[in-house]
């Protein structure tokens, strides 16, 4: 078992020849006492359900709020179009993000990752790396496992919880599991694995919980976007070899203290931020009277 990001790096170097899903898988079977077969099924469904609700939010419907709906099938319009600023792939993963939390938003059905308000980085990210590197089955099961990995240190050791630390506990610690999934499955080390984790948990560091009208859809939704596309950023650098100067478990205590720092105005009460702007409050009285 582990309990930090230096543990997790160091026992799967030790012992499982530098693979942390296979690490994390060890420590469910531990934890659990199911089989490792069992435990790949379970993670199997995960992954079928990740991947049907982008297609299922592919569509122009919107939420019953009328808040959110069709952006992503705006964005793939977009790419298609030719005339992208940004890159194929960074599109293509916020293009999933926004699928599966309009997906939320409409009533669908998402694998919260680690939330169901940011269900979109995980997903985002390992259906465009699938493209990109195209992982088998396997390796896409992988991906989540190590994502698990990253994803359980960061609940234990801080929050992946909107109301008790903004949002970046819960887009933050989604992006940053994401990333150090995707540079293992792109053929990088467990330490260049938790670099990328440390740098995204930095760039979001102290990111407020402000939905409108107290509803997961705005900002929510975007954000999503936003952090599939820094997951494939900070990835990138750390296979690079550019290191977050602060260790990544001091990132994650620091992410833990700015939450508890943080008025309860920008944790998920709807009393601050965007939610509070005359727009804000003016959808809310739309929605609920």
């Amino acid at each position: 078992m582990f309990y930090t990001i230096n543990e997790l790096v160091t026992q799967a170097d030790a012992s499982f020849n530098g693979s942390i899903s296979e690490l994390m898988i060890a420590t469910e079977i531990e934890n659990s006492g199911r089989s490792r077969e069992e435990i790949r099924l379970l993670m199997t469904e995960n992954l079928t359900v990740m991947l049907a609700s982008i297609e299922h939010g592919m569509t122009d419907k919107t939420s019953r709020t009328g808040l959110t709906g069709g952006d992503a099938s705006k964005l793939d319009r977009y790419i298609k179009s030719g005339k992208t600023l940004s890159d194929y792939t960074i599109l293509t993963a916020a293009k999933n993000a926004i699928a599966v939390n309009e997906s939320n938003a409409q009533m669908g059905l998402v694998c919260a990752t680690p939330t169901a308000g940011s269900a979109g980085c995980v997903p985002a990210v390992l259906s465009t790396a699938i493209e990109k590197l195209g992982l088998t089955k396997d390796a896409q099961l992988d991906f989540l496992f190590a994502a698990g990995a990253f994803g359980l240190v960061i609940a234990n050791n801080a929050s992946i919880s909107g109301a008790e630390g903004g949002c970046q506990a819960e887009v933050g610690s989604a992006a940053s599991m994401a990333s150090a999934a995707l540079v293992l499955a792109a053929g990088g080390t467990a330490s260049q694995a938790s670099h990328a984790c440390a740098m995204v948990i930095k760039n979001l560091l102290g990111l407020i919980c402000d939905p409108v009208a107290g509803l997961v859809e705005v900002p929510c939704v975007k954000r999503n976007a936003m952090g599939a596309s820094l997951a494939f950023l900070c990835a990138d650098m750390a296979l690079a070899d550019i290191e977050s100067k602060i260790p990544t478990d001091e990132v994650i205590q620091a992410m833990y203290q700015v939450g508890q720092a943080m008025p309860s105005a920008f944790r998920e009460t709807a009393e601050g931020g965007l939610a509070t702007t005359p727009t804000g409050k003016r959808l809310k009285a739309e929605i609920f009277g």
